[in-house]
């Protein structure tokens, strides 16, 4: 394979440093993909301590074939300049969206590239925000969702502060279970709050309720029962942050009749599709602080998925 160091947003307010990585083979234009962030701020290789998802899938689908672009995500280069110039104006559209839609316009430009075989890959919030991507300028060949949920963040949220506060010692329960009333409250009537007035309205950090408001119009599941674009939808069984009992499950009865769109299931992979050890969110540190690899079986399937449809 050819890695070549590229620039995302190159001559924006928010350049983000990125690699291209190409197969050996490019004698005549390959099928590439887009890979997007989960929450948080991030590096190109999504590195979650001792793991590197995004990594493992460039170099596993450069063996077979396909491209891909990964790139520094915006809170993770420019977070202070982000903050200072948007503040509590920031949505999920500055901190990823236009990025993204930025990098498929990179690789449609690129005459390597096939341009009508660009696809988005996105990871847990990244997979949330696929879909929407797609619709708001990426018009991709199809979508790949890793370890998505087809409801809003801040049932989320919500929902793993619950997780926890069920989990460890009594005094975490507790200091859980008082966060977990505290956020569920900030949340009540969120959709009848103006956008002035979610503005006005903190949740943690820099973020605001706003934040929340501005992506919960529509969840992944709405915007991809609008369209039939090819679509591959992934979970790890193992997974204590998305859950397949849940997340995956729900995705399957809400499109159960929409065409062209493939479930899969790892019994024995976690959040971000590596061999799962623990089981308890609040092992969230040991579970990725050990050094593994996406297996080749997850990348075999991402690569079947492009190659059908292409």
């Amino acid at each position: 394979m050819t890695v070549e160091k590229i620039i995302v947003g190159e001559g924006t307010e928010y350049p983000l440093n990125g690699l291209l990585t190409l197969p050996d083979d490019i004698s005549k234009p390959v099928p590439a993909v887009v890979m997007v962030h989960g929450s948080g701020p991030s590096n190109m290789d999504e590195r979650v301590m001792q793991i590197t998802p995004f990594k493992d899938l460039a170099e596993g689908l450069a063996k077979r074939g396909i491209a891909s672009i990964r790139y520094d995500k915006r809170t993770f280069a420019h977070s202070k300049k982000l903050m200072k110039n948007l503040g509590k104006e920031m949505t999920v559209k500055e901190e990823t969206i236009d990025d993204a839609i930025l990098a498929a316009k990179l690789l449609k430009e690129d005459p390597r590239i096939l341009p009508d075989g660009v696809f988005i890959l996105g990871h847990s919030m990244g997979a949330m925000l696929a879909p929407r991507i797609d619709a708001e300028g990426a018009d991709a060949a199809g979508l790949i969702l890793m370890a998505g949920t087809p409801y809003r963040l801040e049932d989320i949220v919500v929902r793993q502060l619950k997780q926890t506060s069920k989990s460890g010692n009594s005094l975490m329960k507790w200091i859980v279970g008082l966060e977990d009333k505290m956020y569920s409250k900030k949340f009540d009537n969120l959709y009848e709050l103006s956008d002035e007035e979610a503005k006005n309205k903190k949740f943690a950090g820099g973020i605001t309720l706003y934040y929340f408001k501005e992506m919960g119009q529509k969840t992944a599941a709405d915007y991809l029962l609008e369209n039939e674009k090819p679509c591959l939808i992934m979970q790890g069984e193992k997974d204590f942050q998305v859950l397949a009992n849940d997340d995956f499950k729900e995705f399957k009865e809400l499109l159960a009749k929409r065409q062209h769109t493939v479930f899969k299931l790892y019994p024995d992979l976690n959040h971000v599709f590596v061999k799962a050890i623990y089981s308890d969110i609040l092992k969230a540190s040991k579970e990725y602080g050990t050094e593994r690899h996406i297996g080749e079986n997850v990348i075999d399937d991402i690569s079947k998925f492009i190659w059908k449809n292409h």
